[in-house]
């Protein structure tokens, strides 16, 4: 790692100047004092030492001032090497300082950081060190706001169960949340406080002790919208006014995604070195898990449609940003008469809320992944099978298609009612 360290003399009025030792590396400039002072014209500026024999006002010699000034050279290069040998890195000009400080006896003040910048700390690092989308930072940055409108002195200090449950009460009450995104917003502020216990700013164990009780928020009364496998054909089929052309490369994507059971954030980044010859392999963004999921005859047309058309960065299909392909779906599908009432049913506290829908205005990317798993249990694929492809960790998460799975069932047993 290539530094100059260079001693010169800082250009103070006092006639007994500071000795400063400046260390110059990849852009940097760090100036230090080494503890002793000397008269300029006692110092020998072309060998960067106390002239021999000299002695500075507090009778302090030369030699043991030169000998001061080796001592520093020695202990910055020892710290040079210990970051390139186990932190594989520049030291930043604060850690230099500090470390230096430390060799020779002297703490680094400690600051107490206030709760705001430790949750800025935990965005920057954690979004970094887990790939987050856009989205993620979008979600914590909107947690923050919440939190700085319910209490903007909030600290760990008067963080009780107590605070929580008002935090709860304000998301509910200012903020007019769904008890779904209530929900969300208390597990996001809950990741915080895990992340800020494991970096001993936190003490508390409210991020394990806190589990409020909010109606609607089991996943019984979530609906999950999905398209029919006969609605998924008729939309395979369909073929669009001339004028809406465009449309098409949006459905081929999205039918891929209903075949595929890929997230959109996986399918954007699908590259043809993924395609094998009878299944495609990624690591999913999200969870950053190697999947292999094997192609059906519906997978393998869609990417064959594109096998000779080059996409910037060897992308495999015609995927545009997300926002856009969610607007576009809503227009594809009303054209394509997918309007089936929908109905979507939600909680404010304990008020239950009732809307209808057609189904298209429903539509988005991830219905590709939902549609996936709910024929592919129609089909009496098993969920373990499913789960390997979809890469779910738990059962758990598999509960919501297995009710609708288990209600289309009924239904048509019900036929034989009708005979």
């Amino acid at each position: 790692m290539k530094r100059t360290i260079k001693f010169d003399l800082f250009p103070q009025k006092a006639d007994c100047k500071p000795i400063r030792m400046r260390v110059s590396y990849s852009g940097k400039r760090v100036d230090i004092r080494i503890g002793y002072s000397i008269e300029p014209s006692k110092w020998d500026a072309e060998i960067m030492r106390v002239i021999p024999n000299a002695k500075n006002k507090f009778k302090q010699s030369g030699n043991e001032i030169n000998r001061a000034i080796m001592t520093a050279e020695t202990q910055i290069n020892e710290i040079f090497v210990r970051y390139e040998l186990l932190e594989k890195r520049a030291p930043a000009p604060d850690e230099l300082k500090n470390a230096f400080d430390e060799m020779n006896g002297k703490k680094a003040p400690e600051t107490v950081k206030s709760f705001r910048d430790v949750y800025d700390e935990f965005t920057k690092t954690e979004g970094i060190e887990r790939e987050w989308e856009k989205l993620t930072y979008v979600r914590f940055g909107t947690v923050k706001n919440h939190l700085k409108t319910f209490d903007e002195n909030l600290s760990f200090e008067n963080l009780t169960d107590e605070k929580l449950q008002q935090f709860l009460i304000h998301l509910h009450d200012v903020a007019n949340l769904r008890n779904s995104t209530v929900a969300k917003n208390i597990s996001l502020f809950k990741w915080f406080l895990r992340w800020a216990e494991s970096k001993n700013y936190y003490k508390g164990k409210l991020h394990e002790s806190f589990k409020p009780k909010l109606k609607g928020t089991d996943g019984n009364s979530k609906e999950v919208i999905h398209l029919t496998w006969d609605e998924l054909m008729a939309l395979l089929e369909f073929e669009f006014p001339k004028n809406k052309t465009s449309l098409s490369a949006v459905l081929d994507v999205f039918c891929f995604l209903c075949f595929t059971g890929l997230r959109y954030s996986d399918v954007y980044k699908l590259k043809r070195s993924d395609i094998k010859d009878n299944h495609i392999v990624v690591v999913t963004k999200k969870t950053n898990d190697g999947i292999k999921i094997e192609l059906n005859k519906y997978s393998k047309a869609i990417l064959n449609k594109y096998k000779n058309v080059h996409f910037k960065n060897d992308k495999a299909l015609p995927v545009i940003s997300n926002q856009k392909m969610n607007d576009c779906l809503k227009i594809m599908g009303k054209i394509a008469g997918i309007n089936d009432s929908q109905r979507i049913v939600y909680f404010k506290k304990t008020e239950r809320i009732e809307n209808v829908y057609p189904k298209y205005a429903l539509l988005t990317t991830h219905c590709g992944r939902r549609t996936f798993v709910v024929n592919a249990l129609s089909l009496g694929i098993p969920p373990e099978v499913i789960m390997k492809w979809t890469g779910h960790s738990d059962y758990d998460s598999m509960k919501p298609y297995v009710k609708i799975v288990d209600e289309l069932k009924e239904q048509e047993m019900g036929k034989f009612n009708k005979k």
